[in-house]
């Protein structure tokens, strides 16, 4: 099973602290923990499970709903393209880029890979009330154009920053390449 975590982070010196009496002004922002883990393996999935099991490195974007980088059943941007089928990131930071100027997403997401899955990485961003969605993908390898991820995830609920939330990840396929296995 595939599963990434976001967990609040309190109280570190360097990053903006949380306020559990004021998250409700615009200005507001909070700091969070990403931790991808893929369990994926030759137990997992045994019939023609590849030699090299790894997942390209996180690429995504903070954004309102306003902003779309992927949804399941449309056709893929560039950028998820480019992601799925060959790990590269540039195209689809590029677009979280121009999302930017148009003023519906915030900051770009950018973080390790996993390379020898099974295996976990972890990677640490801030959100604000404005742009309170995460959207983020890795490419699973090899494979012809599959990747997991989340499609605009609010990190919000009641009103309130959520503290943690725990997400399993079914795999997609970008409908880009064909290929019935992984190779």
């Amino acid at each position: 099973m595939l599963k990434i975590a976001f967990l609040a982070l309190i109280g570190l010196s360097w990053l903006i602290p949380v306020s559990a009496q004021d998250d409700s002004s615009p200005g507001y922002r909070a700091s969070y923990q990403v931790t991808f883990e893929a369990d994926w393996s030759e137990q997992t999935h045994p019939q023609d499970f590849p030699s090299n099991p790894h997942f390209s490195g996180l690429v995504g974007a903070t954004h309102n709903a306003d902003a779309r980088l992927w949804k399941s059943g449309e056709l893929a941007t560039t950028g998820i393209e480019s992601m799925a089928e060959t790990g590269a990131k540039g195209t689809l930071l590029n677009e979280v880029d121009d999302l930017i100027a148009e003023g519906t997403a915030q900051s770009a997401l950018s973080g390790r890979g996993i390379g020898d899955s099974p295996g976990v990485v972890s990677m640490e961003f801030e959100i604000s009330q404005p742009f309170p969605l995460v959207s983020l993908t890795s490419m699973i390898a090899p494979s012809p154009d599959w990747f997991v991820g989340v499609d605009s995830l609010s990190l919000r609920s009641d009103g309130r920053w959520v503290n943690e939330l725990v997400v399993d990840l079914p795999p997609y396929d970008a409908g880009t390449d064909s290929g019935a296995t992984y190779n």
